[in-house]
């Protein structure tokens, strides 16, 4: 029976070059796979960029509210990818709950293999509802590590807004004329960050 796998990871633990390898894998074999990833993750437009410079077109970009059984199954018959054998999701954390429900469907309905890769939380250490879901519903989940400049394994995702860690904002950081970067960091280092900064994303507020 076909499952939906979810491999989740923070920032830089090579979620996306292990889709790509995932994807020569099955070619490799004669299997069809179709990559999808969130419309909203505009950093390498329509490819799945992995850090060592490794690319993938995408095959469909996921908008908000898009029937994305619906999408995987017009983009599999427009490319000829029938029988289709697995579908890639990248930057999964950035669908919808019902998306997610609709990748389900694909994979128990469909019989079709779904892996997603993505964050599990967010700057502020919060889930991402795609994330959520997928905790909810996947068969299978896999962390993905990698290492926090300590040395110590990664846990958070730390925002930089111009170089500095910053602990307010949207979830999904738009570009609007500053620098954003993002950094992994264990527990330990998430902490002396956002006490050096007076927040309070971690830990009870104190007087």
């Amino acid at each position: 029976m076909a499952k939906l796998h979810f491999k989740y990871g923070a920032m830089n633990s090579g979620k996306s070059d292990t889709l790509i390898k995932t994807a020569y894998n099955y070619a490799e074999r004669g299997l069809a796979t179709l990559t999808i990833k969130a419309a909203i993750d505009t950093k390498g437009e329509d490819w799945v960029v992995a850090r060592g410079g490794a690319r993938r077109r995408v095959d469909v970009l996921a908008h908000p509210g898009e029937d994305l059984r619906a999408r995987i199954a017009e983009a599999a018959d427009a490319r000829g990818l029938r029988p289709l054998h697995c579908v890639l999701v990248d930057e999964a954390q950035f669908l919808e709950p019902a998306q997610i429900d609709d990748l389900l469907l694909v994979a128990k309905a469909d019989g079709i293999s779904v892996i997603c890769y993505g964050l599990r939380t967010d700057f502020l250490a919060q889930l991402f509802p795609g994330s959520r879901r997928l905790f909810e519903l996947a068969d299978n989940f896999e962390k993905l590590p990698t290492m926090c400049r300590c040395g110590s394994q990664a846990e958070f995702n730390c925002r930089l807004v111009d170089g500095r860690h910053v602990f307010t904002g949207e979830q999904v950081a738009i570009d609007d004329g500053v620098e954003v970067s993002y950094e992994s960091l264990c527990g330990p280092c998430f902490m002396r960050e956002q006490d050096a900064e007076g927040a309070h994303v971690i830990g009870p507020v104190r007087d």
